[in-house]
């Protein structure tokens, strides 16, 4: 019988760049797993989450769709720690349930990536083998926060004070990739932890049970 994937957490705070290091561990063989993604699933119109975020927060987070805005929806979230609390109770243990059946779903894979911003909070980092955290310097966060998402200098920082400091979550990392270069000095990054947690368990021998 064949060694189980290594369970691997990926995560880091907004805009340092989580994506992109899941999207090379990809091309790696690694199956990953986007709980940022699913969050943004388990809230469409009709789920139970949707349900609860409506009572919580009114029909003013609504779009004409009827879909959640979720930028509107942030906007009344980050400024209120009580508030984000709520939603995060709301759509954690959905998010969880969901990633817990891609698990089972899983094919044959080398390693699980479990892409989440809030990992290490959601407790499911507990789970993991192998804590992986990305991290830029906060300007380069709010640059592309900026550039790439179209939020005012107020907007982006607001969502950064919204999260815990880097240190913490570095502080509990096994694999720290510095994102504040060129994509080729975080790939080199990436493969040398690939080569180190991936393809030397992979090549050892299994122990006896």
């Amino acid at each position: 019988m064949g060694k189980r994937p290594l369970w691997i957490g990926l995560t880091g705070n907004i805009a340092c760049g989580k994506s992109t290091v899941a999207r090379m561990l990809a091309e790696m063989g690694a199956y990953v797993i986007d709980a940022d993604a699913i969050a943004h699933e388990v809230i469409r119109k009709g789920t139970p989450a949707y349900e609860a975020i409506l009572r919580r927060f009114g029909p003013g987070i609504l779009r004409a769709d009827g879909e959640i805005d979720r930028r509107r929806l942030g906007e009344i979230v980050f400024r209120d720690p009580a508030a984000l609390r709520d939603l995060e109770a709301i759509v954690h243990p959905a998010v969880l349930a969901e990633i817990q059946q891609r698990i089972l779903a899983c094919p044959d894979a080398p390693a699980i990536v479990i892409e989440a911003i809030k990992l290490i909070e959601s407790g499911f980092a507990r789970a993991c083998d192998s804590l992986w955290v990305v991290t830029c310097p906060e300007p380069e966060q709010v640059r592309r926060l900026m550039e790439d998402r179209g939020l005012t200098e107020e907007e982006a920082r607001m969502r950064i004070r919204a999260q815990p400091p880097q240190e913490e979550k570095v502080r509990q990392a096994d694999v720290v990739i510095d994102n504040s270069g060129d994509l080729e000095a975080t790939r080199r990054q990436v493969e040398a932890a690939w080569r180190r947690w991936v393809q030397e368990r992979s090549s050892a021998p299994e122990e006896a049970s």
